[in-house]
């Protein structure tokens, strides 16, 4: 079996895909893993695909130079979304601009990239995503619209901003701008798929997800909770706890305090604001550029500093990659033997038993599951 990178480290770019002239190159999804493996009676042996690969090359990384905080002033925009709407507010300031965003949604039964040309396009971007996505096709198309001499924002993780720019090369990134949101790692979408099913669910039948409503976690499947609303399913607690990453997100090479994008975007956790404010949303923001700087001071914002010490100590992964817990692979052994479910409970037996009796609360109505209309 040839592949593109070192087995089971491929983080799932596909910048590899959009680069092969013959279509040669396959992402092997095993739950716990991805590889891009070569399909050698196809290969005319040109190594772009090798070229290519984040794996296989150099990082260029930025020193911060600026930390701060904030938020749109758009109070209804910052409603809708989980962190502040700072993302969605840079975007449509960008867009206004006469530039083209790119941006991850969910249509189909997949996690996909497409564009936003217009305003009204961008809500299709909007609500965390805790899964691996598929950005195949978009390196493509976004250097067309490069050639064309047209901007583009370009909003991902750190390992799929990473690959674009190596993708495009460096003769079109004047016009390329980007953001990166703090990661702490991504699960393939066939887990995801595992869990849903437990509840006659799939993603292919579903219109919309949402993962999260501001700090509250839980899958939410076409407007309602998996589970009863209020309460952090299994996935959620897999999620949080690092169980369900792919293997290369333990060794990630983004996670620290340089950066490979223009603008770095997060949750600001730990900050000292008041709760009426934390309840909102706030986004830690962290800015490596003149163009990061151009996109924030062209967007409607609210920016205040922050205490960058607290700012790394809250968001482990400006310092370290995620730790497999000791029983991921016992659980991904057993995930196709045995329920979803049970093998986390087997793992986070104290998390799931109070999440378990908040449910009973809750059905019970002797509290609340809160507001989580969207």
């Amino acid at each position: 079996m040839k592949t593109v990178c070192n087995i089971d480290q491929c983080a799932g770019c596909m910048a590899c895909i959009d680069i092969c002239p013959k279509q040669a190159i396959d992402i092997v999804d095993n739950l716990k893993s991805y590889n891009a493996i070569i399909n050698e009676k196809k290969c005319i042996n040109c190594n772009a695909c090798h070229k290519v690969c984040q794996n296989n090359n150099s990082v260029e990384y930025q020193t911060p130079i600026q930390w701060s905080q904030g938020w749109a002033k758009n109070e209804e925009l910052r409603k809708k979304c989980s962190s502040g709407g700072l993302a969605t507010e840079i975007a449509s300031s960008f867009i206004e601009n006469g530039g083209v965003v790119w941006g991850c949604t969910f249509r189909n039964g997949e996690f996909r990239f497409e564009s936003a040309k217009y305003i009204n396009e961008l809500k299709k971007f909007t609500g965390s995503k805790y899964v691996k996505s598929n950005p195949s096709g978009s390196y493509k198309e976004i250097k067309k619209i490069l050639e064309n001499g047209e901007k583009v924002l370009f909003i991902g993780l750190p390992c799929q901003v990473s690959a674009l720019k190596k993708y495009i090369g460096e003769n079109l990134c004047k016009n390329l701008y980007t953001i990166d949101l703090i990661c702490h790692g991504t699960p393939s979408p066939k887990i995801l798929d595992v869990f849903l099913k437990q509840y006659n669910y799939s993603l292919e039948k579903l219109k919309d997800i949402k993962f999260r409503v501001k700090a509250k976690f839980m899958v939410m499947g076409d407007y309602k909770g998996i589970i009863t609303q209020g309460v952090s399913d299994k996935y959620s607690i897999a999620f949080l706890n690092s169980l369900t990453y792919t293997e290369n997100c333990y060794s990630c090479r983004y996670a620290q305090e340089k950066r490979v994008s223009d603008l770095t975007l997060g949750d600001s956790w730990g900050n000292k604001l008041p709760m009426q404010e934390q309840k909102k949303g706030v986004s830690l923001i962290l800015c490596q550029n003149s163009k990061g700087l151009e996109l924030l001071e062209k967007a409607k914002l609210h920016i205040e500093s922050v205490d960058r010490e607290n700012a790394i100590k809250n968001n482990h992964q400006l310092e370290s990659p995620s730790i497999a817990p000791r029983g991921r692979k016992k659980f991904f052994d057993n995930i196709e033997r045995k329920k979803f479910n049970l093998l986390v409970f087997k793992n986070f037996p104290k998390q799931c038993i109070r999440q378990d009796i908040k449910q009973v609360l809750i059905k019970t109505k002797i509290i609340g599951g809160g507001d989580f209309k969207l």
